[in-house]
């Protein structure tokens, strides 16, 4: 397997325009990450979390989401749910991602009959990036 990674995306006021889905659907198909978990909740205003069926994000009569429809490991659990709806804000919805980076696993694979092994993994906020990024534009 390669290596499994999780998103939170938050959509302000409740607004799912399912234009990211076309490209999430494109890295399944060519085979880049797979979808272990997918899952929707929504944050009202009094703080309430409930949880949100695969639906129709862009109101055309399509059920957008059906691919992933029954897309669930284990892995994402009440526990994980919980900890997601802590960092929304009242009023949101979002969409919780759990998949594996199928395009590493031939790569992990070769460095683990190697004899590597991983010893630390992170990612870079792209905020943190662009601020980077821009200090040293601004010394050049």
């Amino acid at each position: 397997m390669g290596p499994i990674d999780y998103l939170v995306v938050e959509f302000p006021g409740n607004r799912m325009t399912g234009e990211g889905l076309p490209l999430l659907v494109d890295l399944v198909d060519r085979g880049l990450i797979r979808v272990l978990d997918l899952q929707f909740v929504r944050k009202d205003e009094d703080g309430t979390v409930t949880g949100l069926e695969i639906a129709d994000l862009d109101g055309d009569g399509r059920l957008d989401l059906a691919v992933f429809e029954g897309a669930s490991s284990g892995l994402l659990g009440q526990d994980d749910l919980e900890q997601a709806a802590a960092a929304l804000e009242p009023g949101t919805s979002a969409g919780i991602l759990i998949y594996e980076n199928r395009w590493a696993a031939p790569f992990a694979a070769a460095l683990r009959r190697g004899g590597a092994r991983m010893v630390a993994s992170g990612r870079i906020p792209v905020s943190d990036l662009v601020a980077a990024l821009d200090a040293v534009e601004a010394t050049q």
